[in-house]
């Protein structure tokens, strides 16, 4: 076996430009900055981790540049001389050192489940159990255009069969307007793909209880995080008043928040994103609870580039409780290819990448075009 010491730690920034603008509930993005954290062994093996936060540090506080520095001066001395099969250790001993920055975690974990897997020539799902299925499902989030514009593109992917269920941000826009826009989209698709929508945490109490049941009633088959994070007894009120599921995303970032969630009946769905999380040992927490409580789990995005999102595929094709479809879409998004070999997208699913470690290589002609000067 090589040598699995760590030598190195390197942080490189990048901002790769997007396809269209995409919006959140209180922002938008043209680019999407990335952080890319390589860990080198004595033995030549290089593995690779991303910090990506979606849209910036608006959703969780963190952003490239807040992680680029407690990667650098916080987190690599803890990983220097020590050995990339140590993750449970290394892991626990960041915890020690920085508390939450659970996205530059993240970056640091899947890193070293890359090395890993790569020094011993197998994927990083074989760390994790080993895959039990060859692709998810992909849900693909629509754009801020108008309705018809809107409509044409969903129905272009589903006649390609690229997707076929689709995403709605809100909370941006008057929620009577938002929510006629909607009904609109939801109603066109009716039939033909499934329409969810995400709030983004946006919403007060009496803004939800008024229109959430008006998306229900107008074909929205699913409602994300309507309400702030920590108000759980609003959500478990709203998931108690309609009949689709409730997901929660901005209310779990931790194996307790999704103790508290189960214990309120607070969400029927977990979006798991293996980002705000702080990385695939922590998420596998965080499932654990949601199976041993009945709660579904979905694999979802913070807009990784292929990094991050490969590092999805693993978790989600190794465990059982991504049981509720995905939306690792975030290269579909991306204008500019980072990888030698694209991820697969087809028939309504990404496919699990091949090969050892990530199962992906960067281009790092691209990766160098791209870096933040």
């Amino acid at each position: 076996m090589t040598d699995l010491s760590i030598v190195s730690v390197e942080t490189t920034i990048l901002d790769v430009p997007l396809v269209r603008p995409h919006k959140f509930a209180t922002t938008s993005m043209t680019a999407q900055p990335l952080l890319l954290v390589a860990v080198r062994t004595e033995g030549g093996v290089t593995g690779y981790g991303e910090g990506v936060v979606p849209g910036g540090p608006w959703w969780g506080g963190e952003s490239v540049e807040t992680m680029q520095a407690i990667v650098e001066k916080y987190l690599a001395p803890v990983l220097l001389g020590r050995g990339v099969d140590e993750i449970t250790g290394i892991m626990s001993d960041i915890e020690r050192v920085v508390a939450n920055a659970r996205f530059a975690k993240a970056a640091v974990d899947v890193a070293l489940h890359d090395a890993w897997a790569r020094s011993l020539g197998v994927p990083v799902h074989t760390l994790l159990g080993g895959a039990f299925r060859r692709g998810v499902d992909v849900t693909w989030a629509l754009g801020a255009a108008p309705a018809e514009e809107i409509i044409e593109e969903a129905l272009g992917l589903v006649e390609s069969k690229r997707h076929f269920s689709f995403k709605l941000k809100m909370g941006a826009l008057d929620p009577a307007v938002d929510t006629a826009r909607v009904v609109r989209i939801a109603q066109a698709l009716q039939g033909k793909a499934g329409v969810r929508i995400d709030v983004n945490a946006r919403w007060d109490r009496l803004t939800a209880l008024k229109y959430v049941p008006r998306l229900v009633e107008g074909g929205v088959e699913l409602i994300e995080q309507p309400t702030p994070g920590e108000q759980l007894e609003v959500l478990a009120e709203l998931n108690r008043l309609v009949p689709v599921p409730v997901m929660a995303d901005e209310s779990v970032q931790t194996p307790h928040d999704a103790l508290e969630v189960a214990r309120r009946g607070a969400a029927d769905v977990i979006a798991l994103k293996t980002t705000k999380c702080g990385g695939l040992a922590k998420s596998r927490e965080v499932v654990a609870i949601a199976k041993a409580a009945g709660i579904a789990c979905h694999g979802a995005t913070s807009i990784e580039g292929p990094i991050g999102t490969a590092a999805s595929i693993h978790f989600a094709c190794a465990e059982p409780g991504i049981n509720f479809g995905t939306e690792l879409f975030g290269p579909l998004l991306f204008s500019e290819e980072l990888l030698q070999e694209p991820i697969r997208y087809a028939d309504g699913q990404v496919s699990l990448p091949e090969g050892p470690g990530l199962g992906v290589e960067l281009n790092m002609d691209a990766v160098k075009t791209w870096t933040r000067n």
